[in-house]
């Protein structure tokens, strides 16, 4: 693609004062890994992939299921049963084919975590249990890598972004996972289909700002209530 279309392609996003092209020409640059394809992954990957995010890595081990398709909305119902991975490539490369996807169809684990992490400068954690979430989070404590976190279950979310800047991790707020016998996730509670969107587009929006350098909130969480719709912020 020539440079004139990259402008236009991105014009909207460089007519922002704070962002600019040289915002743009970071944002093209960056190499940011999302773990999970699924609820919050899926609009993480839209925008990023929309933005311009020069290289963008999606680890997931899983197949598209029909339940899926409620809230999961790169993939479709020719999707399922394909790999989330494969079924991602396929929306991100139709989207935009200046992105660079490095599709990693494997679950992220201690014999692996650390060799997939290092390759990238930001990592994006979509997934969906707390064995991953502290594994992830301690990784990226060890190598320096700051960390978007979220989550989501019924109509309730959670975003923050931990260890920037030596800013603390998820340790700092919660310092051991809970016991997952018997503990409420999507499976069993459900969750309402636009709430990934709104979860994961907060996390596409501080991935951008992290990647251009402009002002976050760090040790803080925000807390979302989408059923009274209610925002708050909590430091820790």
């Amino acid at each position: 693609m020539k440079s004139e279309d990259s402008f236009a392609r991105y014009s909207r996003q460089i007519f922002i004062e704070e962002i600019g092209l040289e915002g743009q020409r970071k944002i093209m640059n960056s190499k940011v890994l999302v773990i999970g394809a699924g609820g919050l992954g899926s609009p993480v990957i839209q925008y990023l992939a929309a933005a311009g995010v020069g290289t963008l890595g999606v680890a997931d081990f899983d197949e598209v299921e029909l339940h899926n398709l409620n809230r999961q909305i790169i993939h479709n119902e020719n999707s399922v049963g394909k790999s989330k991975v494969k079924s991602a490539e396929q929306f991100v490369k139709t989207l935009n084919h200046q992105v660079n996807f490095i599709g990693i169809e494997s679950k992220i684990g201690e014999a692996n975590a650390e060799e997939i992490i290092s390759q990238f400068d930001v990592v994006i954690d979509g997934s969906d249990n707390f064995k991953t979430r502290y594994l992830v989070n301690d990784v990226c404590v060890k190598l320096g890598k700051p960390l978007v976190y979220g989550s989501i279950l019924g109509f309730s979310g959670q975003v923050a972004i931990f260890n920037y800047q030596r800013s603390k991790n998820l340790r700092d707020l919660f310092p051991e996972p809970p016991i997952d016998v018997d503990l409420p996730d999507c499976d069993s509670l459900g969750v309402l289909g636009a709430l990934p969107g709104i979860v994961g587009s907060m996390m596409a929006n501080l991935t951008l700002k992290l990647i251009t350098h402009l002002p976050l909130n760090i040790n803080q969480i925000t807390l979302i209530d989408t059923l009274d719709w209610r925002f708050q912020t909590v430091d820790f």
